[in-house]
């Protein structure tokens, strides 16, 4: 099974990593994209996908759990050099899929434009020298502090909450229709809530092993980032699937 390595998976995976939870799943962890590509391949049968790619691949999904936002995300940001209406080229973040479509979105239908997407490594300055804009995502964006830079951005969980008045989520636990059992499901909730129930732990931890501050990853486990997924939820992954199918077609008619 196949887990994503940002911050935001940590208390996802917490209860099987060192609670009641440890014994069910043989656990890896790889990029957003890495996991989606390793379900393709049959290397995994389970993994935190993103949604985009759950939709792409034509898998089920387990209910109750994932990673969503219900206003600022902090972890996804649109970086620019020039107004947003004028951006041509947007380097994004190689591990991302979900929010580079996210960005897509935003940019077609709130400012009307549909850059040419490149992908690079997660590292602003060059992704600037090459492209008008950058998205970064996960950990290197929580390393960006976007009031501090000389450039505009946007955080995107804000700009498709404040658009659609829904919630956005960006990844769930999906896998092949054999493999969806409630089993799994209940497993994914405990092993959330075992997390939740240990942040005093977790956020010294997560510190220590990635170099943030323990009030931002605080902040950001408990303010920002949404992991027991409900109605509304599952409506604004809904319309961003449907708002990403109307784009993907477009695209390939033009």
């Amino acid at each position: 099974m196949c887990a994503v390595s940002y911050l935001n998976t940590v208390p996802l995976v917490w209860g099987m990593l060192h609670g009641p939870q440890a014994d069910i799943f043989d656990l890896r962890f790889a990029l957003p994209s890495e996991c989606a590509d390793q379900l393709a391949s049959g290397e995994s049968d389970i993994g935190i996908v993103p949604v985009i790619e759950m939709q792409r691949q034509k898998l089920d999904y387990f209910r109750g759990t994932g990673i969503a936002c219900h206003g600022p995300v902090r972890s996804i940001l649109l970086i620019s050099k020039v107004p947003f209406e004028k951006i041509r080229m947007l380097a994004t973040d190689s591990g991302s899929r979900t929010s580079v479509m996210l960005s897509r979105v935003i940019l077609a239908e709130k400012y009307g434009v549909e850059p040419k997407v490149i992908s690079r490594v997660a590292d602003l300055a060059p992704m600037l020298g090459e492209a008008d804009a950058a998205l970064l995502i996960g950990d290197a964006a929580l390393r960006v502090d976007p009031e501090k830079l000389p450039f505009e951005s946007l955080d995107l969980g804000a700009e498709w909450t404040t658009m659609t008045g829904l919630p956005m989520v960006f990844a769930v636990w999906a896998g092949r229709k054999e493999i969806i059992e409630p089993r799994y499901a209940d497993a994914f909730i405990e092993s959330y809530r075992y997390g939740a129930a240990h942040i005093d732990d977790i956020v010294p931890a997560e510190s220590a092993a990635r170099g943030f501050s323990e009030p931002l990853i605080r902040e950001y486990l408990t303010k920002h980032i949404v992991f027991e997924l409900g109605q509304r939820d599952y409506a604004g992954m809904n319309l961003y699937l449907e708002h990403a199918a109307r784009l993907e077609r477009k695209a390939v008619h033009v």
